[in-house]
């Protein structure tokens, strides 16, 4: 057996001994809204694109992590949340608040311009991160 799918079987089944239901995982994207406007203005499919890099780059990255492998074992019930950053400044102060916070993600960086265009977090509880991501709301 995998060694994180192992780890993640354990988890579950200490909250079910716990009498808790197995915790709900959910992966969050935070995604530069200014993109999608002028002076920018990339195309809606360009903008979608940054944050399916991302996504999968963050479970890439942390694959072996036991939230990531639980994560992805179902599939058909996998959970994502995208928020919306206004601008490159508002997202790098948020992947620095990550990093100092110890909260695994990823800074997906569009080449070759090198530009900054949207963070996914591994998959986590809710509750662990929430509060890093509570002034951000969902991109529309």
């Amino acid at each position: 057996m995998h060694r994180g799918i192992g780890q993640a079987f354990q988890l579950s089944r200490k909250m079910a001994a716990s009498g808790g239901e197995p915790q709900i995982l959910v992966q969050y994207l935070v995604l530069r809204k200014d993109l999608s406007q002028p002076p920018f203005s990339w195309p809606a499919g360009a903008v979608v694109a940054q944050a399916c890099h991302a996504a999968t780059a963050a479970l890439h990255l942390h694959r072996d992590h036991p939230h990531t492998a639980a994560y992805l074992r179902e599939l058909e019930r996998m959970r994502k949340v995208v928020l919306e950053a206004p601008d490159e400044t508002t997202l790098k102060l948020l992947a620095e608040t990550l990093q100092q916070k110890n909260i695994d993600h990823k800074l997906w960086m569009e080449q070759p311009e090198n530009i900054p265009t949207c963070i996914a977090l591994r998959p986590y509880p809710k509750e662990e991160v929430s509060q890093y991501l509570k002034k951000f709301r969902l991109f529309k």
